[in-house]
């Protein structure tokens, strides 16, 4: 773990926010090559919000992901350790020093490679306590708590701290729903960036810091009282506050621009989600469309055409237009599915289209069938004949169409550790199997009525005499009545 220590605040001075702002908009973009404008005005505004922490309600997330390495993610976040409030560093840190870092002021959690904590189901478990430090620490006021040996007491440890998370692939759907997503893309041959190193660049980034901090700390009070107008709503609108926060206090043009970055992102990360929803269901229509045509390999054009006859799907209007080609293709492009020449049905001349071979791992994985259970057989016809199975019941308080008071469930007649009333019991006598219980008694599907109280019963007493154990028992012992 690598803490960087928190440089003194200079003394408040009038400081041109909107200036300082665009100074730090200017160096994200002259090291990095963000993904569209918006990208680069959210990351300058939230690199800002970081130095009035103790302000805000909400401490959004930064997640930066990339389908690829070397799309620029650890470069950013070395321009932000430089310039934000306090970065702590989580690199192999454990969760107990990452929560006993924060504090009222707290800093900002910096974790680089987050897709080596969350990438399988075994790093997923292993690091469960840290996703649910990142989801507490949203908000304020939810601390977790820790049991103290040394001092037999439970101790309250802050979680409330903003966060950059860093990743190849997507972060849990918890995280990401917490955060402004930056999703970071290669450089193209004509952009270009200043090389970073960080003896000759760090200095000036670091000034720049400390004028941010200036600047935001002097406003604290402000800050904690804003209720800038939201273009969002819900949990959205708590992420994006403190940003929209920091641009109104700035002013300039940068409330605007701010409001703009908020609604397109935000949608932006709604067509994200609308499009991998999107993509599963084209995973189970394209198995429909193989199993009606029975074959190992369908050209792009007659998987289309399929596609577009199904009813009840989108592909027939897609975005106002049937599905063509290239958005098949990039629907199926995350799940390693791409077109290759084949021949269809075996015949004919080579065309592009997909062979099943190389979905079966993408159905397997994201669409896999579930057999329906076999229906259990229906029960003898000589089990109805046992009053307590047969009888009509009063509606249960767990059915779906008659709820009843919470008072029925417990005002049971009998209390049983198993929750089970006397009424049930006739229940097993004829559930028994017609076999021995080493005890003596035989069981015989053929019913026959107890000789004590005139009930069917499967229960023969050693005697011969048809009766319930309970009845036999007590027969013995108070002469025949039911049990």
């Amino acid at each position: 773990m690598t803490v960087v220590g928190v440089p003194p605040i200079p003394t408040a001075q009038a400081v041109d926010g909107a200036r300082l702002l665009g100074e730090l908009r200017r160096a994200f973009t002259r090291y990095v090559v963000l993904p569209s404008p918006q990208a680069a005005d959210a990351v300058t505004l939230w690199t800002a919000a970081t130095h009035a922490q103790p302000a805000w309600e909400h401490a959004p997330r930064l997640a930066v992901v990339s389908p690829l390495k070397r799309c620029g993610k650890s470069r950013l976040l070395d321009v932000v350790a430089e310039t934000c409030h306090g970065p702590l560093i989580t690199i192999n840190a454990t969760i107990a020093a990452v929560v006993r870092s924060i504090g009222r002021d707290p800093p900002t959690l910096l974790v680089d490679e987050a897709d080596t904590l969350w990438g399988t189901r075994k790093q997923a478990d292993a690091n469960e306590d840290l996703r649910g430090l990142l989801n507490a620490g949203h908000q304020r006021n939810r601390p977790m708590l820790r049991w103290d040996v040394t001092s037999r007491t439970a101790e309250q440890l802050d979680t409330f701290a903003m966060a950059l998370l860093a990743a190849i692939g997507e972060l849990p759907d918890t995280i990401m729903d917490r955060a402004v997503v930056i999703r970071m893309r290669r450089r193209a041959p004509g952009e270009q960036v200043q090389p970073y190193r960080t003896r000759r660049d760090a200095p000036p980034l670091n000034q720049l810091r400390d004028q941010l901090a200036s600047w935001a700390r002097a406003q604290l009070r402000e800050l904690q009282h804003a209720a800038p107008a939201m273009p969002l709503e819900d949990r959205a609108a708590d992420t994006w506050e403190p940003l929209i926060a920091i641009a109104d206090l700035a002013g300039d043009d940068w409330p605007a621009r701010a409001r703009t970055a908020a609604t397109t992102m935000t949608q932006a990360e709604a067509q994200q989600e609308e499009d991998t929803a999107a993509s599963v269901r084209l995973l189970a229509d394209l198995r429909q469309v193989f199993a009606a045509a029975d074959a190992e390999a369908l050209y792009t054009s007659t998987i289309l055409e399929a596609l577009h006859q199904l009813e009840d799907a989108p592909w027939a209007d897609w975005y106002s237009h049937p599905l063509a080609t290239r958005e098949l293709a990039k629907l199926l492009r995350p799940y390693q599915v791409e077109s290759k020449n084949i021949r269809e049905h075996g015949t004919g001349a080579p065309r592009k289209g997909y062979a099943r071979a190389d979905l079966q791992d993408a159905w397997a994985r994201y669409v896999p069938l579930h057999p329906l259970q076999a229906l259990q057989p229906p029960e003898p016809a000589s089990q109805t004949n046992n009053g307590h199975v047969a009888d009509p019941q009063p509606p249960s308080a767990t059915s779906a169409t008659s709820p009843g008071h919470v008072a029925d469930v417990a005002e049971a007649l009998i209390p049983s550790a198993t929750g089970l009333t006397c009424d049930v019991a006739h229940v097993a006598d004829v559930a028994a199997p017609p076999a021995s219980n080493g005890n003596g008694w035989r069981y015989n599907q053929h019913l026959a009525p107890c000789a004590a109280c005139g009930t069917g019963t499967s229960n023969r007493a050693p005697s011969g005499r048809p009766l319930h154990l309970a009845c036999d028992t007590k027969t013995t012992t108070q002469g025949p009545r039911h049990g």
